[in-house]
């Protein structure tokens, strides 16, 4: 476990809730439920921050619509992009951070840690009630580090997203195997793009196969946490 710094005790400590969002593979929707989570908390009138460390694909700036803000450098440390006029949703990236959305990410792990502990000591995140914390698909350095370092302030645990095709089960049960390990609790499982709504009659389509986050759910021992599935739109 990775040792917080006297500055990361005092932001996590005004924090009461943090929840990590994982998915096995890319192109599942993970930034957008990630995304989505964030607005229904806020819209049931918590105060919530976004954390986007998705390092080489950020996407949270474009989801909200905020690509062409920046971030501000105070005394205090960074000040979060406000996604909302009553600021109840604080949300940093570094998307924000880069001259051009084009501009590659191409880093190796400590540095990827270095700036996962600089956005967890240096963000002025305030008082919260929850932090959602939008990570890369998979398993890697990332995963690792903001884990650790979560460790010593007890983090609520993970939603995991998949949709019902074979190859992305197959990756998020790697995943919740990960979360086993580490002793970070799965606190939902979301299938997302089950199916299509037809815009004219509202009539729902199944475009890949039905069930396979729920079975995998349950073959994984997680069958309680299977929360939602979401059709593609």
């Amino acid at each position: 476990m990775q040792e917080p710094s006297a500055k990361m005790v005092e932001r996590m400590g005004r924090i009461k809730h943090k929840i990590l969002v994982l998915s096995g593979k890319g192109g599942v929707g993970k930034s957008t439920v990630s995304t989505q989570l964030a607005l229904a908390l806020v819209k049931a009138g918590k105060k919530v921050g976004l954390l986007d460390i998705d390092l080489c694909g950020p996407s949270v700036p474009t989801l909200l619509a905020l690509k062409d803000k920046s971030v501000h450098q105070a005394s205090e440390g960074w000040v979060p992009v406000f996604a909302d006029k009553e600021q109840r949703l604080s949300v940093m990236s570094i998307g924000f951070l880069l001259d051009s959305p084009d501009v590659p990410v191409v880093w190796r792990g400590p540095k990827k840690n270095a700036v996962i502990k600089q956005f967890l000591e240096d963000v002025c995140w305030g008082d919260l009630d929850y932090l959602v914390i939008d990570t890369p698909p998979g398993t890697s350095d990332e995963h690792i580090s903001v884990t650790q370092y979560l460790g010593s302030f007890n983090p609520d645990g993970a939603v995991i997203v998949t949709t019902p095709q074979g190859v992305s089960l197959s990756d998020v049960r790697k995943e919740i195997s990960f979360c086993k390990k580490i002793g970070l609790p799965v606190l939902g499982v979301v299938e997302n793009m089950s199916g299509f709504v037809c815009p004219c009659c509202q009539e729902v389509t199944n475009i890949f196969s039905t069930g396979g986050g729920e079975a995998m759910a349950k073959d994984m021992g997680v069958l309680q946490s299977f929360i939602a599935t979401l059709p593609s739109e």
